[in-house]
């Protein structure tokens, strides 16, 4: 079967495919993104029922794919990894069960070559994104407060989300140190936004918001990009981009939900997968013009995967805490984020507070740190962590390696035949450091703030948020896969919008960078329409 062609083509509807379907949408073109999850219902979140922790943990909301094995999935080889991917199939994509945790880059991620001597430093600069970072604030909703030190002013929309008995006393912790800390920026609104209702503080952001106040966009920019023509279609999964004789792109050829294999051209293919799926796809998309993969005449596609090795550090204490009540992050800490040679590493990491864990989830921890014993004494110890445990995770930053990487595996492949992904990674030496010195600053702050005992896991396993790297941009052809706003260098019709494209990982999450790098590339393809494949 064979679609009417359309003027451009989005594959993945999370948040960098989203952002820049709504941009597009005001030229008047046709717009079709094609999601090989589905809707998700607000009533089919775990948070609706008392499994929520097992369903959330275990079950369809999980957030390793190969743990949810759903039928939108597509397994994942990562046999040969310490830290293991974590992805959402559906229209939201990983919005739908982050933490709504919001911090931009700092101006130093982007030079970080020029900086330290290590890595490369983007094409792009801080003030290049400032713009569009602003918009995309005003789409998602961010709830913060002004004036952190720690960054150029950028502006607080909402209050910021409450900071509870677990930032308070963590807060003190900090203090106690004379260490930074700052209320974080959050997607979850804190008074009522856009249509947006404010959190009722049931605390399962990870599992999706029934509340609708942690800003998924599903949520905020599809109902604007569908308003405005944009057509979503959903249970469609590519199995590879076509091309033209001249090499060009000329659509993708996809499976519906009945197993029809479907081809729909179109005249720009955008590719928003994030940085597993992405590399994957054009591996998978070779031809007689691209013999090794679609874009990867430089022999870069896949390469540089970068994951931030996490570092998990809990403290036990002695008074009840909100336990998992409330908005999941509440402050944050950037002590540690530029470089300081003495540490023995480069670069740094950002200290994320978490609030405490459901009663599940704290029994399965203590359980496995030997803090709660299995028969005699098992619910006694259990009530001395039940709302009594909370902490933070470092988000260390990961420098780009050839050697890691996601590559096509010869034998898995998902349910309809396309070749799964294989992740090979390794934490290098660098990371390792930043992981070990977090754990001691961390267990500093603990001890100052109250705590009788510390937990401390690195890296955490099921810790691969963050998909960056395998289609990194650049002004060389040579060293890089996309140019300086998103577009192939070897296919001129053909861009990547989603963290795939990332030169360095920096120490914080990258969703709200890499909505504004969406942003930022769909607004440099207006306004070059008329030179668009020059």
């Amino acid at each position: 079967m064979t679609e009417d062609i359309v003027d451009v083509l989005i594959i993945g509807a999370g948040a960098s495919g989203a952002a820049a379907a709504w941009s597009l949408a005001d030229t008047k073109m046709r717009i079709v993104c094609l999601e090989q999850g589905d809707w998700v219902k607000p009533t089919d979140y775990p948070s609706n029922g008392e499994d929520w922790e097992t369903r959330a943990g275990y079950g369809d909301f999980a957030i390793n794919p190969n743990r949810r094995k759903l039928d939108v999935d597509y397994p994942i080889n990562e046999e040969n990894s310490p830290i293991s991917v974590a992805n959402y199939n559906g229209v939201g994509g990983g919005t739908i069960l982050y933490a709504g945790h919001f911090p931009r880059f700092h101006p130093s991620d982007f030079k970080v070559k020029s900086l330290d001597g290590v890595a490369d430093d983007w094409p792009i600069n801080y003030q290049t994104l400032e713009p569009y970072y602003d918009e995309n604030d005003r789409l998602m909703g961010v709830s913060g407060l002004a004036g952190d030190p720690a960054y150029p002013e950028k502006p607080a929309l909402m209050p910021p989300v409450p900071l509870g008995l677990s930032g308070e006393t963590l807060a003190k912790g900090f203090n106690q140190l004379g260490w930074h800390w700052w209320p974080s920026d959050s997607t979850v609104a804190t008074e009522p936004y856009d249509g947006r209702d404010q959190c009722i503080n049931l605390g399962a952001c990870l599992s999706g918001c029934a509340q609708g106040a942690k800003a998924s966009t599903d949520i905020t920019y599809w109902p604007k990009a569908i308003r405005s023509g944009v057509e979503v279609r959903t249970r469609c999964r590519v199995k590879e981009i076509t091309v033209h004789d001249n090499g060009m792109a000329s659509g993708v050829t996809y499976f519906n939900q009945a197993g029809d294999e479907i081809q729909q051209p179109a005249e720009v293919v955008i590719l928003a997968c994030n940085g597993v799926g992405t590399p994957r796809l054009l591996l998978n998309s070779k031809s007689k013009q691209h013999p090794n993969g679609l874009a990867n005449s430089s022999g870069l596609v896949g390469k540089n995967l970068m994951f931030h090795p996490y570092a998990s550090i809990q403290g036990i204490f002695e008074e009840p805490l909100d336990g998992s009540h409330g908005p999941s992050n509440c402050i944050w800490s950037q002590e540690f984020y530029e470089t300081d040679p003495s540490r023995g590493f480069l670069r740094g990491f950002t200290f994320e507070i978490s609030r405490g864990q459901g009663p599940v989830t704290t029994a399965l921890r203590g359980m496995s740190s030997g803090h709660i014993p299995w028969g005699a004494g098992h619910h006694r110890a259990l009530r001395k962590m039940v709302d009594r445990t909370t902490g933070m995770v470092a988000i260390c930053e990961d420098l780009p390696e050839l050697h890691n990487s996601v590559t096509l595996d010869p034998v898995l492949k998902d349910s309809n035949g396309i070749p799964a992904p294989k992740i090979d990674y390794t934490i290098s030496k660098n990371s390792q450091a930043m992981l070990d010195f977090s754990i001691a600053r961390a267990s500093e702050v603990l001890r100052a703030a109250g705590a009788k005992d510390v937990i401390a896991t690195a890296p955490i396993s099921i810790g691969g948020w963050h998909l960056m790297g395998t289609t990194r941009m650049g002004t060389d052809p040579t060293k890089s896969v996309v140019n300086e706003w998103g577009r192939s260098h070897d296919v001129k019709n053909l861009f990547v919008i989603d963290g795939s494209l990332f030169v360095t990982s920096a120490g914080v999450n990258p969703t709200r960078t890499i909505q504004a790098l969406a942003l930022y590339i769909a607004d440099t393809i207006k306004q070059r329409l008329d030179t668009l494949f020059d």
